[in-house]
């Protein structure tokens, strides 16, 4: 099985007639994690004897019987004694502050059942700008990490008088890395919140270069 291309996720539009197909058993799976206790997590419920089938990077069935969608190069991982949950998603986090880059930060964090964040990558953006930003969203494309990136609302930080920084965003800054992905969700922590109350020309209008895009404003 390709590892690499498992990480690489495709559109889910794109993904839905080979998922399809997998769940009817004319595709086999990639993957087929058998027979653990599934922790559904909408209803609370503890779901012993269930399997997984994987097609690429998504679940395509979940049930008690897989068997037709295991194929030849199937891998099977058998979970009996063991849970099944969905990943946990980091709702905020600086990777930065961790003081490791990605690649490490996901082999730290992977194997405790997060398998995904949204980040704001506020550090680097302040000292390298968008080649910082675009260098951590680069790296984080090459691990399983689901890394949602968030462009830095507060470059600098504070105010000239206060310090230097290596950068300058504005409402074009925002607006060129919301268009490198489907990755790119969103506008980070808007901490300038007296910028935004009275009105500040910059805060404002990455917060409308940010919905122009249809992005989330976070923060």
């Amino acid at each position: 099985m390709d590892m690499k291309s498992i990480f690489q996720r495709p559109p889910l539009a794109d993904c839905v007639p080979e998922l399809v197909a997998t769940a009817r058993g004319e595709r086999k799976a990639s993957l087929v994690i058998r027979g653990g206790t599934l922790v559904n997590v909408v209803s609370g419920e503890l779901l012993p004897g269930m399997s997984i089938a994987v097609q690429g990077s998504r679940i395509a069935y979940v049930g008690r019987d897989v068997s037709h969608t295991i194929g030849e190069d199937t891998v099977i991982i058998e979970a009996e004694g063991r849970y099944m949950a969905p990943g946990l998603l980091d709702g905020h986090c600086h990777i930065e502050s961790t003081q490791l880059t990605v690649t490490e930060f996901a082999k730290a964090v992977l194997p405790l059942g997060v398998t995904g964040g949204f980040f704001d990558p506020h550090e680097i953006s302040n000292v390298f700008g968008l080649k910082g930003l675009r260098l951590m969203l680069d790296e984080a494309r090459t691990t399983p990490l689901a890394a949602y990136m968030q462009v830095a609302s507060c470059v600098p930080s504070t105010g000239p008088e206060l310090e230097t920084t290596g950068a300058s965003f504005g409402p074009a800054e925002v607006a060129e890395a919301l268009s490198w992905g489907p990755d790119m969700i969103g506008l980070g922590e808007v901490m300038n919140f007296p910028g935004v109350v009275y009105g500040d020309d910059v805060m404002i209008g990455e917060i409308q270069a940010t919905l122009r895009a249809g992005k989330v404003a976070d923060g």
